[in-house]
């Protein structure tokens, strides 16, 4: 079974790509390296001692989706691609809905011409809004989305549930990811976005090695045990084996939606304690005014994906910190 994975040299595709090849799939990469590096294929071969095809190329990109599909008999795309920044969306909505939105539809109508229907699809807790709890099921209507990144992801699944009512015969699987954190266990591939992190851990990880002075905190008056916000964070090894289930789910019987995440939440402040444990390094950090937007706490209900897809994350987060040091280490 072929698999496309778009923006598969990315932070979660390149696992992702890791854990498909461990499944004995056939993989072929594109990504136009906004926001990652072409040598991240070499380090997936490097880790699975195989090979796999890499497209440099944009999925708004018509033709160069038509080449792929012309050379390769793809039989599902897991869909990573997409801008994901908060604060930049806020920024430049237009690039976001361009790009994600745009993209998206692009993928699926040379998809719909090669008669390839299955897809997995990178969603976000985001779509949920702010609703009046903190435990987040499948259950919960998508809410108003709080920045434009959300706004893309909540265009892209109703565009996916409206696709399939129209076309049954297409197997849609959408992932909801809580905080993705952590690396390979080999340290060969993490999360090292270019420019200035957006992320809690990479941020984190640049402050251990000396390259920012300081991590800066937003909020401390969050109603949590410590003041600062609370999240689900997810090993993202966990997160990438939890695509395979979804792959492997997919039938044309309904658009399949399921949370990522562990089931529980820790604080900012829990994170950095616990780095500062496990890897026996101070992180120097100060507070700084809450980002608008960011709730006071939320973590995932995974039963659902427990109970239909048999995945239930299995590390917990001295090892997201663990493994997030090994990784920035050899960088």
């Amino acid at each position: 079974m072929v698999i496309l994975v778009t923006g598969g040299t990315g932070y979660i595709g390149s696992h992702t790509v890791v854990e498909l090849i461990k499944n004995n799939y056939d993989v072929v990469i594109i990504d136009n390296l906004s926001n990652s590096s072409k040598d991240v294929v070499n380090k997936i071969e490097k880790i699975t001692g195989s090979k796999c095809k890499f497209y440099e190329a944009d999925i708004r990109d018509e033709n160069a989706l038509d080449k792929i599909f012309k050379e390769n008999k793809i039989d599902a795309v897991i869909h990573f691609a997409g801008y994901k920044a908060v604060g930049e969306s806020v920024k430049k909505p237009l690039d976001y809905y361009d790009n994600n939105v745009v993209g998206t539809i692009k993928l699926l109508e040379t998809m719909k011409k090669y008669n390839c229907k299955k897809m997995v699809f990178s969603s976000s807790a985001t779509v949920y809004g702010n609703p009046k709890v903190h435990k987040f099921d499948e259950t919960i209507e998508r809410g108003k989305a709080v920045n434009p990144y959300g706004a893309t992801k909540i265009v892209i699944e109703e565009m996916l549930e409206n696709l399939y009512v129209s076309d049954d015969t297409f197997e849609i699987s959408i992932l909801r990811y809580f905080n993705p954190v952590g690396a390979h266990e080999s340290g060969i591939i993490g999360e090292n976005p270019n420019g200035v992190p957006n992320n809690l851990m990479p941020y984190i990880q640049k402050v251990a090695k000396g390259e920012l002075p300081e991590l800066s905190i937003f909020g401390s008056d969050y109603n949590t045990k410590d003041g600062t916000g609370v999240r689900d964070y997810i090993h993202v090894v966990d997160l990438a084996k939890g695509h395979i289930k979804a792959l492997e789910k997919l039938d044309n019987k309904k658009v399949y939606t399921y949370n990522l995440g562990t089931g529980k939440g820790y604080s900012v402040l829990d994170l950095v304690k616990t780095f500062e444990k496990v890897n026996n390094i101070k992180i120097k950090y100060k507070f700084v005014d809450r980002r608008p937007g960011d709730l006071d706490c939320y973590y995932a209900d995974t039963s659902k994906a427990e109970k239909e897809l048999g995945w239930k994350a299995e590390k917990g987060i001295e090892e997201m910190c663990k493994d997030s040091w090994n990784f920035a280490k050899n960088m």
